[in-house]
C-alpha cells in the first residue's frame, strides 16, 4: 500500500472499520527470576508481571493506545499486539528480571522496557530508511483494557456506514479513501483502506462529537482523531509515528468507490515478459530465465519486510504455494529493503521469511524507495506502490497486475481478492504449458 508519499509513513489511506472484539486478557503468571507474587498481581516484584497491559507511546499527535497481552503458552512466555479484533502474536519474548525485550513478528522493529510493579516503561526502536530511525516511548500498566477512555461517555454520535475520505498531507497533496465503519456504544474498529492497501486493525472509541483510533502492529505507529461537525462529515488529524502527519476529511457515502487495483500498474506499450535477475539470500544471482521457471504460472510480488500489507500477503501466498506449487506455480518475491547493504537486506528478509514459512523464491532486488524499485523494473510503466502482484502465464506473459493489498482487516474485500487470485490461478494453470519462444 505504500505509494511515494506513504513510503515515508510505511502506508496508502481509506478507511473500512470492521467489529471490535472484546477486552483480551492473559492469564497473570510469574516468569522464571520474576517475583512470585505476579502469579496474584500483588506486590511490586523484581520481575516482568504477566497478563494484559494498556500499553501508550507518546507521538507528536499524543497518546498512542493499544493492548500487550504477556502470556506462557508451554514452557515459553509470549505475547499478542491487540488491536480490536486482532491478536497478533509476538513468538520472541525475552524476560531477564526487570527488563523486558520482544522483536517484533518479521520485522526488525524492538519494543523494550523496564518493569516496576505493574508498570512498564520503554520505547519502540522503528527502523526507517535512510538511517532515519525513530525512538517512540512507552509507558503501560497492568490490568487496564479500554484503550482512550476509561469512563464511557454515554451520549456518543453513530459513525455506523460507509464513508468517503480525503487525506491531505502537509505539502497539500491530496489522496481520496473510502471506508465503512462499525460501532457498538462508543467503541469503534476497522482499518482505513486506498487503492493500493489498508491500514491493518484499527480500534478506538467515540466520545461525544469526537473521534479516537490507533494501532500498533509492530510497524504501524497510527494515530487519528477527528470531530464530527454539525453536517454530519469528520474532520481531523492523522499522525504516523514521530515525522508524518495529515489531515483528513470523511462524509458519509454508501457509493463511494476506489479505483480499479489491476488498473494503476501496467506494462510499457509492446511489452509483454517480466524478466527479472537478483541474488538470493546466498548472492546467487535467481533469473526470469532458469529452468525452474519454465512452462510454469508464475507470480511476482514486489514487497519489503518492513511494510505491513506486504506482510499480509506473505501470509496468503505462503501456504497458497505449497497448495500450488505442485500444480505447476511459482512465486518470486523481489525484496526492496530499507538497507543498501546487502548482508542486512537479506539478514532482514530471511526473518521474514521464517516467520511465514515461506518456501518460493525471495531475492534482493533493491532499497525501499519507489524511485529504486522503477529503475529496477524498467519493464513497468508505472510503479505505485508495495506490494504490487504480477501474475505471468505459463508462456511468460504477464496476464494481470494488482497494485496494493486488502488484508484479512478489511473483512469482505479481503475474502473477495483471495477468491480473486485462486480463479485467475485455476484458468491460468489449465492453460497450454507451452514456454514463450526462446525459452
Amino acid at each position: 500500500m505504500f505509494t511515494a508519499k506513504t513510503m515515508r509513513l510505511s502506508l496508502s489511506i481509506a478507511i473500512t472499520f470492521l467489529t471490535l472484539a472484546g477486552c483480551h486478557r492473559g492469564t497473570a503468571q510469574s516468569e522464571a527470576g520474576a517475583s512470585t507474587g505476579a502469579d496474584t498481581g500483588a506486590g511490586a516484584g523484581a520481575g516482568v508481571k504477566l497478563g494484559s497491559y494498556r500499553v501508550v507511546l507518546q507521538t507528536p499527535g499524543g497518546e498512542l493506545p493499544f493492548g500487550l497481552d504477556l502470556v506462557r503458552q508451554d514452557s515459553q512466555v509470549v505475547g499478542y499486539l491487540v488491536n480490536g479484533r486482532e491478536r497478533l502474536l509476538l513468538s520472541e519474548v525475552k524476560i531477564t528480571g526487570p527488563h523486558l525485550e520482544i522483536r517484533m513478528p518479521g520485522y526488525e522493529n524492538v519494543l523494550t522496557a523496564e518493569a516496576n510493579g505493574d508498570q512498564l516503561q520503554g520505547e519502540i526502536f522503528l527502523v526507517k530508511l535512510g538511517g532515519k530511525n525513530q525512538h517512540v516511548p512507552l509507558h503501560a500498566t497492568l490490568g487496564q483494557s479500554y484503550r482512550f477512555f476509561a469512563n464511557s461517555a454515554t451520549d456518543n454520535a453513530d459513525l455506523s456506514g460507509r464513508w468517503a475520505v480525503n487525506f491531505t498531507d502537509d505539502s497539500g497533496a491530496p489522496e481520496a479513501a473510502v471506508g465503512e465503519f462499525n460501532q457498538s456504544h462508543d467503541a469503534v474498529s476497522g482499518t482505513f483502506l486506498t487503492a493500493t492497501g489498508d491500514h491493518r486493525f484499527l480500534a478506538g472509541q467515540v466520545k461525544g462529537d469526537e473521534v479516537y483510533l490507533s494501532t500498533f502492529d509492530g510497524a504501524h505507529v497510527f494515530l487519528y482523531k477527528a470531530k464530527i461537525l454539525s453536517d454530519g462529515s469528520l474532520a481531523g488529524d492523522f499522525w504516523s509515528g514521530l515525522a508524518f502527519h495529515e489531515k483528513w476529511t470523511a462524509k458519509r457515502d454508501a457509493g463511494a468507490q476506489l479505483p480499479d487495483a489491476y488498473g494503476l500498474t501496467a506494462m510499457r506499450a509492446g511489452t509483454r515478459h517480466f524478466d527479472f535477475a537478483f541474488p538470493d539470500l546466498s548472492g546467487k544471482t535467481v533469473s526470469s530465465q532458469d529452468p525452474q521457471f519454465r512452462g510454469k504460472v508464475l507470480i511476482v510480488a514486489l514487497a519489503g519486510s518492513w511494510c505491513p500489507n506486504c506482510h499480509d500477503e506473505a501470509a496468503f501466498l505462503a501456504p497458497l504455494y505449497k497448495d500450488y506449487r505442485a500444480k505447476g506455480l511459482e512465486i518470486v518475491s523481489l525484496m526492496f529493503e530499507h538497507f543498501g547493504d546487502f548482508p542486512r537486506a537479506a539478514e532482514a528478509t530471511q526473518r521474514f521469511r521464517q516467520h511465514y514459512g515461506i518456501e518460493y523464491t525471495t531475492l534482493i532486488a533493491g532499497i525501499s524507495d519507489k524511485d529504486d524499485a522503477a529503475k529496477k523494473l524498467p519493464m513497468l510503466q508505472s510503479f505505485v506502490a508495495f506490494p504490487t502482484t504480477i501474475f505471468i502465464d505459463r508462456k511468460g506473459n504477464v496476464r494481470k497486475i494488482h497494485t496494493g493489498y486488502s488484508g484479512p482487516a478489511t473483512g469482505d474485500h479481503y475474502s473477495q481478492f483471495v477468491n480473486e487470485v485462486k480463479t485467475t490461478l485455476d484458468q491460468l494453470l489449465a492453460e497450454s504449458p507451452k514456454p514463450r519462444a526462446g525459452s
